[in-house]
This record gives C-alpha cells, sequence and structure tokens, in this order.
C-alpha cells in the first residue's frame, strides 16, 4: 500500500503535464503564432473550404494541371489512407504502374517528345504530395492551354507566377502547388 499511493500520485500528475497541460501549452502558442498552419492551411473561396494547400487533389480533366500519381485507396488523394506502395524500384508492379503512368502522359501530351519528369509518374511516400515540379507544371502547359483555348504563352506565364523556390535558398527543387494553380487558372478562364 505504501508503493501504490506514490505511484497513483506520479501517474495522475504526468497524465496531467503530458494528456492536458503540455498539449495545450503547444495549440495555444500554435494558434497564436502560427493560425495558418495550425488549422490545416485550409483555402477558401466564397466563404466555402475547398481545400488545404498541404494535401493533394484528384483532378482528371485535361483543363487541370495533374499531381503526383497517389498510392492511397480506395481512391487518389484519400487523407485517411496515407501511404505510398512500398514497392521498389524492380518490383514488377511498380514497373508496371510507372508504364502505364507514362503511357497515359504521352497519350495526353503528344507534342512532348523529351522526357517524362519522374513526379508524374511515381507516386510519392504519403500519396498526398499537394505539389509538383516546375518541370512537370511546365510539362502540361501545352494540353491545359489547348483544353481550355487559351494561348500556351499565358498559361506558362500563370505557371511561372506559381512556382516556389527552393526552400531556404537550397532545399528541393522548384515546385508548384496544384491546387492553388488550378484556382489561379479557373481565375483566369473567368476572366476571359
Amino acid at each position: 500500500m505504501k508503493l501504490i499511493r506514490p505511484l497513483l500520485v506520479v501517474f495522475g500528475g504526468l497524465s496531467l503535464i503530458t494528456g492536458l497541460a503540455y498539449p495545450l501549452l503547444t495549440t495555444g502558442i500554435a494558434q497564436s503564432v502560427f493560425p495558418d498552419q495550425a488549422n490545416g492551411s485550409l483555402i477558401e473561396q466564397n466563404g466555402k473550404i475547398i481545400g488545404s494547400r498541404l494535401i493533394g487533389q484528384n483532378f482528371a480533366s485535361d483543363k487541370y494541371f495533374w499531381g503526383r500519381p497517389s498510392a492511397t485507396g480506395p481512391m487518389p488523394y484519400n487523407a485517411g489512407s496515407s501511404s505510398g506502395s512500398n514497392l521498389g524500384p524492380t518490383n514488377p508492379a511498380q514497373l508496371d504502374a510507372v508504364k502505364g503512368n507514362l503511357d497515359k502522359l504521352r497519350k495526353a501530351h503528344p507534342t512532348q517528345t523529351g522526357p517524362v519528369p519522374v513526379d508524374l509518374v511515381t507516386a510519392s511516400s504519403s500519396g498526398l504530395d499537394p505539389e509538383i515540379s516546375a518541370a512537370s507544371a511546365y510539362y502540361q502547359v501545352d494540353r491545359v492551354a489547348a483544353a481550355r483555348k487559351l494561348p500556351a504563352t499565358t498559361v506558362r506565364a500563370l505557371v511561372a507566377q506559381r512556382v516556389i523556390g527552393e526552400t531556404f535558398g537550397l532545399l528541393g527543387e522548384p515546385r508548384v502547388n496544384v491546387l492553388e494553380l488550378n484556382l489561379a487558372l479557373d481565375k483566369l478562364a473567368a476572366q476571359a
């Protein structure tokens, strides 16, 4: 009995600290210092939430830029099922998936004769990437411009405006948020 009381006191104290005080403190700091990020980096349009800057969305129409293939199931970009395929580069299923993605892109972009950017044919480890490389966005310009009946130079300029540089000027590569680019494209089309 002498040991149980101190154990219960320590257990109760640590539970209050780690289960209540610490989460409230970190939530309070996050809400005051980084409110947009703490609330999911949500994008609103006309008072309605249409997505997040942090989670990709499935765009299949030729009128939109396409993101990276998603390995989530049962549908693409399912945030409740975030995972990669865990298939190695020599796995036959992985090779078939990449070949299928490559065939789809070649068919959709017949004017492109150069190499296809790798992030357009391979899924990411989370399956939720909201961004593609700048090269992947430029690769899709002719298809999107033709589908929207816009000059390719106008669409290319829109991509250039949306390119995000390397993190801290040295990490990663130039990239584009697909949802934000497609929203800007819709806005441009509405103005035309």
